[in-house]
């Protein structure tokens, strides 16, 4: 925006830089709000049990059952044959030494030996099976 103050004929450019940043606020706080939804991951209800949580070695596979018998490698929906193609892949390449398996409560118990199967037959013998904490509810007092 070009002003003259009195008799001085000198033009002022200035640029205001308030709405820039009011833009640049309000976007911030869009990406922050829907940054957490973007990530998308597979919803397992885990079966409970009283076993206590054994320490995980860093590098491991990652399979889901979910309550669909959809399997996921990694977080990537595979069939039976890619998974036994992978599964092959990664012990011969020796990426991984440990196999964690999540398997939805609901889903049968023939997909979850199905993918076990797999598993045994690609040569890989270390494998863990993830559960939930069981909920074990305090117990109750007699009355005297």
């Amino acid at each position: 925006m070009a002003m003259s103050s009195g008799g001085n004929k000198r033009l002022l450019s200035e640029i205001n830089v308030t709405p820039l940043v009011d833009v640049m606020l309000v976007l911030l706080i869009i990406f922050m709000v829907t940054a957490p939804m973007m990530t998308r991951g597979i919803d397992v209800k885990l079966p409970e049990t009283s076993a206590k949580v054994l320490p995980q070695k860093k590098r491991h596979v990652e399979i889901i059952v979910s309550n669909k018998g959809e399997i996921f490698l990694n977080g990537i929906a595979t069939d039976d044959a890619t998974l036994k193609k992978e599964l092959w892949n990664i012990r011969k390449s020796g990426k991984a030494s440990q196999v964690i398996l999540r398997a939805d409560r609901d889903v049968s118990y023939g997909t979850v030996a199905r993918v076990m199967a797999a598993i045994k037959e690609a040569g890989i013998e270390n494998l863990g099976l993830v559960t939930a904490p069981e909920k074990v509810e305090p117990p109750r007092q007699r009355k005297k």
